[in-house]
């Protein structure tokens, strides 16, 4: 079940908010863990894991659980059996997928997938309404589904360090997405993506395209050339607020009779009316 002699450390965090230290040792986490019922967080970050017991699936208000850097093959099931979880952290093992029970993690917001095997994103991801960030960087990721669109609450997917080697065209339908990292792939080109009007963030370094990406205006672009396209763009921004501050001042000065205090305008047939809300000539 473990690895060897290596040792490991288990944090856990109660309804209080008191924590407590646990050691793991070759992979075997204290049973006393287990018949913590309240534990809200449980970080057993690089301890050498392998597997989980399924005493794990009754610690049912666990929000929070870190299971980066073990040596994970596949998600455990006791994972899927918590209904509560909104912070799940499996980057760094060897997970080469996750199975369709995933799909049970009704509340997880914010998933964290990053270095690990993943050449095929995982379908069970599209069916968790309520999922806001989702971490997919150093995986083997080449596509995406056309399906993606329904995970609507999305709003940061990182992608970073992947196979792909054209923007992928379901991101295109993702207009509620905020931050999107593509950095570290083989993109040679990006298409328009000013439909994208939530998009605050966009990453496409160490790609190969050549010229940034055509974004909005409120958008931060972080690669090669970004600096440069930023700087012409906050340029252009201020020279168009200028324009539009002295066609407004323009507008105030409105033509005034001769010998008349009162605002004037010339109708069709020469004659003076007087404009709304000023007095009317008797």
């Amino acid at each position: 079940m473990g690895s060897g002699g290596s040792a490991g450390l288990a944090v856990a965090e109660g309804p209080e908010g008191t924590e407590q230290r646990l050691e793991v040792r070759g992979g075997r986490i204290p049973p006393a863990l287990w018949a913590q019922r309240g534990l809200r967080k449980l970080y057993l970050s690089g301890a050498g894991l392998r597997e989980l017991p399924a005493e794990l699936g009754a610690l049912r208000h666990l929000r929070t659980l870190a299971l980066d850097g073990n040596e994970l093959l596949e998600v455990p099931e006791a994972v899927c059996c918590l209904p509560r979880l909104a912070h799940l952290y499996l980057g760094r093992n060897g997970l080469q997928g996750l199975p369709p029970a995933f799909a049970r993690l009704q509340s997880l917001r914010c998933l964290w997938l990053e270095g690990n095997f993943l050449a095929c994103f995982p379908r069970a991801l599209l069916g968790l309404p309520e999922l806001r960030s989702l971490q997919l960087g150093d995986n083997r990721l080449a596509h995406l589904p056309a399906t993606l669109p329904r995970m609507a609450g999305l709003r940061g997917l990182w992608l970073y360090g992947n196979r792909f080697e054209e923007f992928p065209p379901a991101l295109l339908r993702m207009g509620h997405l905020r931050v999107l990292d593509l950095d570290r792939n083989r993109i040679a080109r990006f298409p328009d993506l000013s439909g994208l009007t939530a998009l605050r963030l966009l990453s496409y370094d160490h790609n190969p395209a050549r010229q940034p990406p055509c974004v909005g205006d409120a958008v931060r672009l972080v690669g090669d050339g970004a600096q440069e396209f930023m700087e012409a763009r906050q340029e252009r921004l201020q020279s168009l607020q200028h324009q539009e501050e002295e066609e407004e001042e323009g507008t105030e000065a409105l033509p005034v009779a001769p010998g008349d205090s009162s605002p004037l305008l010339e109708n069709g047939d020469s004659s003076f009316v007087a404009l709304p809300g000023s007095p009317e000539e008797t």
